[in-house]
């Protein structure tokens, strides 16, 4: 055999190698995701709230507890968290949203929403239904549509 042969086949073993762990890995994430959304459901509670204030900032400029802060993983510590203040009952609480549900959150309404810890999982309008906010499209529609409006709006 030829050298080229051998080192093709040492990288075609490679990579099937590289997908069975990543195929491994990947069921092992997949359990511990289930386990942990089995426990949000189970402790999650409906209250009301006054939404004051919502943003996506880093974890440390949170305003989370000491403790919270700690139990993040280093990796996910400067990446961007959907952070909520809202008022709930006379105290004043920083939570953390469910992405799905961020978007959602109306600011300055009071909402009922599933709460479990700290965290945000479903939102409900207390008055009539929350306004879904405008999906701005992406890509090469979005950038025409953009330059469309700009067009129509100078003229």
């Amino acid at each position: 055999m030829s050298t080229v042969t051998i080192v093709l086949l040492v990288i075609l073993a490679i990579l099937i190698a590289a997908v069975i762990v990543l195929y491994f890995l990947g069921k092992r994430t997949q359990k511990k995701q289930a386990e942990t959304q089995a426990q949000i459901d189970a402790a999650k509670q409906t209250t009301s709230m006054l939404i004051i204030d919502k943003k996506r900032m880093p974890v440390k400029e949170s305003g989370l507890p000491q403790a919270v802060i700690d139990q993040v993983p280093r990796l996910m510590r400067r990446s961007k968290l959907p952070i909520v203040k809202a008022k709930i009952g006379p105290r004043i609480q920083i939570l953390i949203a469910d992405d799905k549900v961020f978007d959602l959150i109306p600011v300055k309404k009071e909402i009922k929403a599933e709460v479990s810890g700290l965290y945000i999982v479903g939102v409900k309008g207390i008055r009539g239904a929350l306004e879904k906010p405008v999906e701005k499209k992406k890509g090469i529609k979005g950038l025409i549509s953009r330059f469309r409006g700009q067009k129509q709006g100078q003229a």
